[in-house]
Order: C-alpha cells, then structure tokens, then sequence
C-alpha cells in the first residue's frame, strides 16, 4: 500500500519560443507543480540542481542546441567587497532595508511597472497586471518574503511615514541560503547602482543568519543584462559535475 501524500513529480516540457536572451535562439523549459506536503523540499532538491522557482512551479531550461542558461550562486561566508562595491555601500547608506509581510501592495506594482517599461520592455513580464503580480508574489508554497528598500527623503522618524519605496526583492528562504526569485527597483537612479545593492544587502543578510549561499538564477554569457551577476566573487556555477568556483 503505497503513502498517496508522498509522490514523485511529474514534469512538463513548454513548446519552444524564441530566447528572451540571445537572438536567433529558441528556448524550451521543463517543468513541475511545487505542491503538497513535499513542496518546500521539492524547491530545495530541484533548486541545488538548476531549477527556479516561479508561483507554484519549478523550471528549468531544455533547450534543444543550446545551454548558455547557467545556474550561479554566491557564497556568501567567502564575500568580500571590491572599493567599487564598498562605494555602492557609501551611496546607499541613507537606505533603509526591511522584511515585510508577504503581500502585493499597489506601491510595489507601481515601482515594478516602470522598472519593467525602462530596463524590460520586450521581457515576457513587461505586460503583468496587478492581479498578475499579485499571483507572483503571494502565489508561493515555500518560505518567500519580500524585502523593501527605502529612503526618508523628508529625515522624519514618524512610523506612517517610512520613506518613498526605491527597490524591492521577492526572495525565497532555503536551508542553505537565500534565493532570489524577482527584484525591481527605481530606474532614474542609476547613480545608485541599486541592482548591485538589493544584491550585497541579500550576501549580508545571509551572512547574518548562517546561510552559505545567495542564488542569482541564470547566467547568460554573451547577454549584457545578465553580466552582472558574475561580478560577486567567489562565485560558483552549476555544471555536469555539480556546483564549482566559476572559472
């Protein structure tokens, strides 16, 4: 007699499209329903071997000719930041950082639209709608919270008024670290670097709670917009034989 909570997963494989990241391409994913009593372990032994998280679903991808789509992950103990990175530190210094509840706020959607019309507008979430956004960030099995960042242009202490939202991540809480799912932030200050930024205060934040891991998701060699990722030295990249330093 078989335990019927307890199944294997079963996975799908989307139809091919054309690559959001290198012309010419054509990109296909696998896929599996995260639910159950088994979801959040199922996110953690998916997620050590390429797989993303998005709502309910884990993916990865399943291209045909191509495997430029490479899993990478910072290892937060071993961090140390660049002069550059410690001058990104000093600009945001006046920046406030915090876990909020889980949910949706007009706020946060506001920010993510024009996020996406400047930096994303032939991305695939370029058309979300808030009932959309609302399903990405509160459609989660797993342990996932949103983290804020804030700035008091007005230097007030008053609680109601904490300060004008410029950057929020939507991140998963695994066993060994901390996993970026989605973050936006303000696209008219560049000055601030705040991409970079949401990423050093997650290193920071797993560092404080014993996390030896913070996972970026795919890096695309040959796709500027992904560039970055692989600027979090030491960094480590998921390859045939499990997780190595990235060469």
């Amino acid at each position: 007699m078989t335990d019927s909570s307890h199944q294997f997963p079963r996975f799908f494989m989307t139809a091919e499209q054309p690559c959001p990241y290198l012309p010419g391409k054509l990109e296909r994913k696998i896929f599996t329903d995260l639910d159950g009593p088994d979801a959040t372990a199922l996110n953690e032994a998916l997620g050590k071997v390429g797989f993303r998280r998005s709502q309910s679903v884990a993916y990865r991808p399943a291209c045909v000719d191509c495997s430029a789509c490479i899993s990478v992950r910072v290892k937060s103990f071993e961090y140390e930041p660049s002069k550059n990175k410690k001058r990104i530190i000093a600009k945001n210094k006046d920046v406030y950082s915090s876990i909020t509840k889980l949910m949706a706020t007009n706020e946060q959607y506001d920010l993510l639209k024009r996020y996406l019309n400047s930096r994303h507008q032939d991305g695939g979430m370029s058309n979300m709608d808030e009932f959309e956004y609302a399903e990405m960030v509160l459609k989660s099995p797993v342990q996932s919270h949103i983290i804020e960042y804030r700035i008091n242009e007005e230097e007030s202490d008053d609680p109601l008024n904490p300060g004008r939202l410029i950057g929020a991540a939507l991140t998963d809480v695994m066993s060994d670290g901390l996993s970026m799912v989605y973050s936006f932030f303000d696209p008219d200050l560049d000055e601030r670097s705040l991409g970079t930024f949401i990423i050093l205060d997650h290193i920071s934040r797993a560092q404080d709670a014993g996390l030896p891991y913070v996972y970026l998701g795919y890096w695309v060699e040959g796709c500027k917009k992904m560039a970055y990722k692989v600027n979090f030295k030491p960094v480590e990249q998921l390859g045939a034989d499990g997780w190595a330093a990235k060469k």
